[in-house]
């Protein structure tokens, strides 16, 4: 089936592939940065505000489930509504949740706004199936690639900024510099995004019912998600546990460090291009199964960097085992998305967020194991533990070819 057949594309100023990929790459970044930096501003907000230590742990909590809900109710909007109002409409909210997050003057206000932005973080997830329409199946992972080049650029990058932001100034400023760029996003948008018109013929309950269907039927979304799940599981058992670790001999990094530390891993994403890209040359299969060797070894080099004695070689090291984790975890998430946009033109959003939503379940594994691991054994554990997802991952790949072509 086509996209001309489920889809009417409509646009008074048509936009290149090229800067359509650009604006879903931009977008993604930009907005992705609202669900990671409350991890590193939550000590701040918490003194700020006065909050006990269970509402200061929901700080986060509840972004994150506000995205989570916004997979699975929001963005199978797609599949139903014309896209770029919808998307412009959701991005609104997250400007307006912002300010609200910024301005907020109690606790119950702040947890309720920080929790509409992370729903309203779910127009990410509207712009990959909208960037995926207007490429040729033949360029679509590539184009793929590159928009998770920008999201994880904005995961990366958002601890560091939001810790810039709130020692040059405040917590609350961050949101503030937060709402204003995606203003300008929405300006941009507005302009720039073209209209696309599902041919749903089915309503919004219909939509939501379909999902265990979707499940059932497409092999492909239920193993690319599956291996999703356990790379994302590995990623934030180390990011997790990594800055409890840099502070301890050999290291001794103090909080800017850390911060600088967590740049490194913008080098990993910068695989996510070649990896679309060799995906649409028909080598999706070989370069899973490098990628999560790929994880597996490179846990095994961080593991590694904190038995040395030297502080330099160490962190060279470690810097050197989290970029090829960040490439592996790049290249698995990459392919997976390209597999799902591949499925069903008529269902991308709804593929979309199952694909996400499942995935992220994964990474809340992933945080849970390693404060456990962390716990009882310590970095080497969380790096074992770590690197079994990788290892399942592999097993998986060994087993299986859907969603490899």
């Amino acid at each position: 089936m086509s996209i001309s057949e489920t889809t009417k594309l409509a646009s008074a100023k048509p936009v290149a592939e090229r800067s359509m990929i650009w604006l879903g790459a931009i977008t993604a970044g930009v907005v992705v940065t609202n669900l990671f930096a409350p991890q590193i501003l939550v000590g701040l907000i918490g003194r700020s505000l006065a909050l006990t230590a269970g509402q200061a742990g929901m700080v986060s909590t509840l972004t994150l489930l506000g995205y989570a809900l916004g997979l699975l109710l929001l963005v199978p909007l797609v599949d139903l509504v014309e896209n770029k109002r919808l998307i412009l409409r959701t991005l609104g909210c997250a400007i307006l949740a912002a300010l609200g997050t910024a301005l907020a003057p109690s606790p119950y206000l702040l947890l309720l706004a920080t929790f509409i932005l992370g729903a309203s973080c779910a127009a990410i997830q509207m712009m990959v199936p909208l960037v995926a329409s207007q490429v040729a199946p033949e360029r679509r992972g590539q184009a793929i690639g590159e928009v998770m080049g920008g999201l994880m650029i904005g995961i990366l990058l958002s601890r560091p900024a939001a810790s810039l932001i709130a020692d040059l100034w405040s917590w609350r400023v961050y949101y503030v510099v937060s709402a204003g760029l995606m203003t300008l996003l929405a300006v941009g948008l507005s302009r720039y995004l073209p209209t696309l018109r599902p041919a749903a013929k089915s309503g919004y309950g219909g939509l939501l019912r379909s999902f265990p269907k979707l499940l059932q039927e497409e092999p492909v979304l239920r193993v690319r998600a599956w291996t999703a799940a356990l790379v994302m599981a590995s990623f934030t058992a180390f990011w997790s546990a990594v800055a409890l670790r840099l502070p301890d001999t050999p290291f001794l990094l103090d909080t800017k460090g850390i911060a600088a530390f967590a740049l490194i891993g913008v080098v990993g994403a910068a695989a996510t291009p070649l990896d679309g890209r060799w995906g649409d040359r028909g080598w999706a299969r070989p370069m899973l199964l490098a990628a999560h060797l790929l994880i597996v070894a490179s846990l095994a080099l961080c593991a590694w960097a904190a038995a040395l004695e030297s502080g330099t070689a160490s962190l060279l090291l470690l810097s050197l085992g989290t970029i090829l984790l960040d490439v592996g975890i790049t290249t698995d998430q990459t392919l997976g998305r390209r597999a799902i946009n591949l499925l069903r033109p008529e269902a991308r959003g709804r593929l979309n967020g199952l694909f996400v939503a499942l995935f992220f379940i994964g990474g809340g594994v992933g945080a849970a194991a390693a404060s456990l691991a962390w716990t009882y054994g310590g970095w080497t554990m969380v790096c074992i533990v770590a690197a079994s997802f990788g290892a399942l991952g592999l097993i998986t790949d060994i087993v299986t070819k859907t969603g490899t072509s």
